[in-house]
């Protein structure tokens, strides 16, 4: 039960790392699609949504990984 915990907290971890990472490549796509840079905008915005991706994929294993220990 102890490793299910800690593999739980690593990956509530890492998908913060990946919302945070997200949220600053969707910045920089807001700024760049300001500036007219649209290709440099569009290049940072899917690497944001892909960020929101993996912090979703974390989400969902976490999600699953519960499912097993719910009675």
């Amino acid at each position: 039960m102890g490793d299910d915990r800690e593999t739980a907290a690593q990956r509530y971890d890492e998908a913060a790392a990946q919302m945070d990472l997200a949220a600053h490549h969707l910045r920089v796509a807001a700024e760049r699609m300001r500036e007219g840079e649209v290709p440099s905008a569009c290049a940072h915005a899917l690497a944001g949504h892909g960020h929101l991706l993996n912090g979703r994929r974390l989400l969902d294993a976490n999600a699953s990984l519960h499912a097993t220990k719910a009675r």
